[in-house]
């Protein structure tokens, strides 16, 4: 199988882009559905949700808007499982519909964080859309509303996913190939 180099590391095609568009169209038709008159606002997770976000909300057909959030808890290829936010929320979710989008989730750790602070802003519900879930590595027990693919739990590159900010503009995922 091809392998690509970023940074020091070689990696290999795990889910190919039409893939990850096929999950993404799901995504939206069960958004669109589901929030039909409720106008949602969409938190997208900076960074490595940019792209995931980028596309779904052009699949979303319903009015909403979107706004960003930056949290951090990665230093290269592993969770330091304490989290820093970097940019807080610039919008008011009192009463509104939060639908979160994050291109990942493996520990649940940053993203529990992340809930625990938004349910004292009390908006009339919170939802998550995430593009990846590691379920292997997955220490919390929140729910997961609208969900990409499962993968294992393996280090990712690509599609807004990145290793010390590299890898981030491939259009495909890509695993760690262990040596």
């Amino acid at each position: 199988m091809e392998t690509i180099k970023v940074k020091d590391k070689e990696f290999e095609i795990s889910i190919d882009a039409n893939t990850i568009d096929a999950a993404i169209q799901k995504m939206a038709v069960e958004i669109n559905h589901d929030y039909e008159g409720k106008h949602p606002l969409f938190l997208a997770v900076l960074n490595g949700s940019f792209v995931f976000a980028a596309d779904l909300i052009r699949k979303i057909t319903i009015p909403c808007k979107i706004s960003f959030v930056k949290l951090s808890s990665y230093s290269g290829t592993a969770s330091t499982e304490n989290v820093k936010e970097l940019i807080g929320l610039s919008e008011d979710i009192r009463g509104r519909h939060v639908i979160i989008v994050e291109d990942i989730v493996d520990t649940g750790l940053t993203l529990d964080k992340f809930l625990q602070d938004l349910e004292k802003l009390l908006p009339a519900s919170v939802k998550l859309a995430c593009f990846t879930f590691k379920k292997e590595a997955f220490k919390k027990s929140f729910r997961i509303d609208y969900l990409g693919i499962t993968i294992p739990n393996e280090f990712i590159v690509g599609y807004g996913l990145d290793y010390d900010g590299y890898g981030r503009n491939l259009p495909d995922i890509y695993k760690i190939v262990k040596s």
